[in-house]
């Protein structure tokens, strides 16, 4: 992979990519191609989605990993080997839905009755002048 390798560092390289995304980016496509066992432009789009799926259900990696391994294969496939855009996308998690906490009537109450604060830099007496 070591040709592929170096096209992908940089094509990251021309984009400004931190050294980071070069590493984590690197470190996606290296196990999917140990997954696989074969070289990462011999790999489909289909195969790519079942490993993500993989990487989801069966490793029950993070949903920001899972989603990070995506990005990588977008890249690799579309920007490094310049195939058609392929769709690799990870839902992202349902978020449990918080209802905002209401004030009881009292609580509402002793709110509207309480003194009000004074301003920043003055004191009580000076707001009576």
């Amino acid at each position: 992979m070591s040709e592929l390798r170096d096209r992908m560092v940089r094509e990251m390289s021309l984009r400004g990519f931190s050294a980071r995304t070069h590493k984590a980016y690197l470190a996606a496509v290296v196990h999917l191609v140990r997954y696989y066992r074969r070289s990462p432009d011999q790999i489909s789009s289909e195969e790519v989605r079942a490993y993500l799926a993989y990487l989801i259900q069966q490793r029950k990696l993070s949903w920001s990993t899972c989603n990070q391994a995506a990005n990588a294969f977008r890249f690799f496939y579309h920007d490094t080997l310049g195939h058609e855009r392929a769709e690799f996308v990870v839902p992202a998690p349902k978020q449990p839905q918080k209802l905002p906490e209401i004030l009881s009537r009292e609580e509402v109450c002793r709110l509207l009755v309480s003194p009000r604060p004074a301003p920043s830099g003055q004191n009580s007496a000076d707001r009576r002048s």
